[in-house]
């Protein structure tokens, strides 16, 4: 199964950290690629460096035209998948989703066009209450996957965590630079 990520739009300041954090948990959570608008080029160098100390290959494709990604997605036969709190309950579209093989997961910030209601195979809501888009990537992922994504090997890490009851227990593989 191959997830990827379409961030739409981004509410100037608040949204840096936000989008950060929708890149991170689509890299931990198994996506292998980000597609966003380039609102602030230091997204993409956090992270290549979560990459290098990490490991993996996540990858950021800053995009202008959000509807030309999903179009040519749609005609690879790459199903669209829009969170959204309007959409149907994930508890009825999980088993759906489980079977598709390779997915486009579209998150919005600001106001969705509509057209993205139109475009989506699944319109799905974890919720029909406010939330965060962060917290909804993350709950999809984690039932279209039901936990696998956790067991998961990242490609030559420079630092790996050694799960511990206690404390922390973090192998360094090399120097990292600064």
């Amino acid at each position: 199964m191959n997830f990827e990520v379409l961030r739409i739009g981004q509410r100037l300041v608040r949204d840096d950290r936000v989008t950060t954090h929708v890149a991170l948990v689509a890299r931990a959570f198994g996506a292998s690629k980000i597609y966003m608008n380039e609102v602030n080029p230091e997204i993409k160098d956090t992270l290549n460096k979560i990459n290098r100390t990490w490991g993996g290959n996540f990858e950021i494709e800053f995009i202008s035209d959000w509807k030309k990604v999903i179009k040519e997605k749609k005609t690879n036969s790459v199903k669209i998948v829009h969170l959204t709190m309007y959409g149907e309950n994930i508890n009825k579209l999980t088993t759906s989703l489980q079977k598709e093989e390779n997915i486009l997961i579209v998150v919005g910030a600001e106001k969705v066009p509509r057209e993205v209601y139109d475009f989506a195979d699944y319109n799905v809501a974890i919720g029909n209450q406010p939330h965060s888009e962060i917290s909804a990537l993350a709950v999809l992922l984690d039932r279209i996957q039901e936990g696998s994504q956790f067991l998961t090997k990242f490609e030559n890490p420079a630092r790996e965590i050694i799960p511990t009851k206690r404390g922390k227990n973090v192998i360094i593989k090399e120097t990292m630079d600064k």
